[in-house]
């Protein structure tokens, strides 16, 4: 069997702001990465997936590039880039970087060239539009709040900017664009990486007629939009294909029929894709800023639909919990006090016993939580200030507001990695640039490497488990009892061998029968508790119990 090498990879996320300061600044660099190195090989990962490092503004925490070709000083030189390539490499560990080409920050060479004048031979990178009735050319919505247009007075017309007012959309209609960003993947490619994370990718291909959305955000204009697969297979042909690149494709409100497309060889798109509907299912109604428990009958519902769809179809799976936008996952779905290990573990297992390429971000392999700001002082994120002054406007007390802050905001991922005990978690010997949680005294990296029953060997014995077991990987994937209120409990089959993983979501006690027959060969390859029951058929679940049975 021919097997991409990506298959049974299991993915480790960097966000360099956060992870190791090596310069005493407060903001983490590659130095720093260069000297985590033999840590992430200790883990068992096979990739480092870096968040953006080229230069920026950093409006936008780096996903508002100026210059797609230089390294952002605050990181360090393109020679500690070269380094870091050359030290992962080394330990067998490759290398992919974030591409963000669905916009530049309006501090690019291009933006400042393309808004001078309407004849400027840049200006057709960019999507301009005169104004509708004194006004923007229609009612698409920014996804940081407001209009997705910036009135332009040099030039008298708006330009479209789907995220923040500085990141100004690129128009993909124009192919010398198109090959200007091909190039500019050759020249990363030539350096040696592995492969890209494309961000926000599936906005790339706008709606030419720009129409007004009567019911939503616009979104549905410019989402998988008309010429969304040309444009992948071509930058496949281009350069991606040629330079055996691995990839993987951020899809914003996406659906499993696209995502099939993107992600089947043969139409050579793309190789894995991440979907978020699974990270929706605290949002009531759509909403994001309120407080409400998960829906784990949906998340079930969800996560079952891409497994079944994507094997059926002949798409490939990115897996993930947590990102840089997204909170701590034993906030979150577990328990982040009394069960923090316990249920840390559980959710791994859910996870990583699926089909597709796991992803760690950095901090969930020790159970790190959300820090649990009180100010909003504490907080850097843009989306999360826009929020706390939308919510004020509204009339939200500011006890209510912060609540709210500590379970949504993207800055519970982004407190720097916890080392050690040390002050300032041994991430820097500065004023960090965000604050550390202060649960670092006892949740940190070297407490974890001592301790053998950590969320850290959990993960290392997760990672050793897809690479020895082809059934991780190929097996078929069949929800067990969907309506169970708390047991999210699935098989996967192949050739002969059957996996049944049973996950108790809460902290209470729960009864679980199994109504097939395993036969004699059952053996428990993973469990999160010692004395675990060797037998599946009737089991009393302990809180955040995990088990992974093999049987043959």
């Amino acid at each position: 069997m021919n097997e991409a090498w990506w298959k049974r990879a299991v993915v480790y996320q960097i966000y360099p702001k956060s992870f190791q300061d090596t310069t005493g600044n407060g903001i983490g660099d590659l130095q720093g990465i260069i000297k985590r190195l033999d840590y992430l090989q200790t883990l068992g990962i096979d990739v480092i997936w870096l968040t953006p490092v080229y230069q920026s503004p950093q409006k936008d925490n780096g996903y508002d590039i100026s210059d797609y070709f230089s390294i952002d000083p605050t990181y360090g030189t393109m020679e500690d880039f070269e380094e870091l390539l050359n030290e992962a490499h080394k330990r067998n560990i490759k290398l992919i970087m974030d591409l963000v080409i669905n916009h530049t920050s309006t501090e690019h060479n291009w933006f400042k060239q393309a808004a001078k004048s309407k004849e400027n031979s840049y200006r057709d990178f960019y999507i301009w539009q005169d104004p509708v009735n004194g006004g923007p050319p229609n009612n698409w919505q920014s996804k940081f709040g407001g209009p997705a247009w910036q009135y332009d007075e040099t030039t008298n017309q708006y330009y479209l900017h789907l995220f923040d007012v500085t990141q100004a959309d690129l128009n993909w209609e124009n192919k010398e664009l198109r090959e200007k960003i091909y190039k500019m993947i050759q020249f990363w490619a030539e350096k040696g990486i592995d492969g890209f994370r494309l961000d926000v990718i599936n906005l790339v291909s706008k709606n030419q007629d720009f129409p007004n959305d009567s019911v939503g955000d616009g979104r549905k204009f410019y989402t998988d939009g008309p010429r969304i697969h040309e444009y992948l297979h071509e930058m496949h042909q281009e350069v991606l294909g040629p330079y055996n690149m691995m990839t993987v494709g951020e899809m914003s409100s996406t659906t499993l029929d696209n995502c099939i497309l993107y992600t089947k060889p043969e139409r050579q798109e793309l190789d894995m894709t991440f979907q978020f509907h699974h990270l929706k299912v605290d949002y009531p109604n759509g909403e994001k800023w309120t407080i409400a428990p998960f829906d784990f009958l949906q998340l079930k519902e969800i996560l079952s639909k891409w497994q079944v769809g994507m094997y059926e179809g002949g798409g490939w799976n990115a897996l993930f919990w947590c990102n840089h936008d997204q909170p701590r996952a034993v906030s979150r779905f577990g328990d982040d006090h009394e069960y923090r290990v316990t249920s840390a573990k559980m959710l791994a297992t859910t996870l990583h016993m699926m089909q597709g390429t796991p992803y760690i971000y950095q901090g969930e392999e020790i159970g790190m939580t959300n820090p649990g700001f009180s100010s909003i002082r504490q907080y850097r994120d843009v989306e999360s200030h826009n929020a706390y002054n939308l919510m004020k406007e509204e009339g939200k007390s500011e006890q209510e507001i912060m609540a709210i802050l500590q379970r949504k905001s993207r800055d519970n991922a982004r407190t720097p990695m916890q080392w050690s005990s040390a002050p300032n978690a041994g991430f820097t010997s500065g004023e960090p640039w965000i604050p550390i949680a202060d649960n670092h005294k006892k949740v940190n990296q070297e407490e974890a490497l001592e301790d053998k029953d950590s969320v850290f060997y959990h993960y290392q014995r997760l990672i050793e488990l897809r690479k020895k077991y082809d059934i991780i990987t190929y097996g078929d994937f069949q929800i067990l009892k969907p309506s169970d209120p708390d047991v999210f409990a699935y098989t996967r089959k192949w050739n002969g061998e059957t996996l049944l993983v049973i996950n108790n979501f809460y902290k209470k006690e729960v009864e679980w029968e199994l109504e097939i027959s395993t036969g004699k060969n059952v053996e428990i390859l993973l469990s999160n508790y010692e004395d675990s029951l060797q037998k599946p058929d009737r089991i009393r679940l302990r809180p955040y119990e995990s088990i992974v049975y093999y049987i043959k």
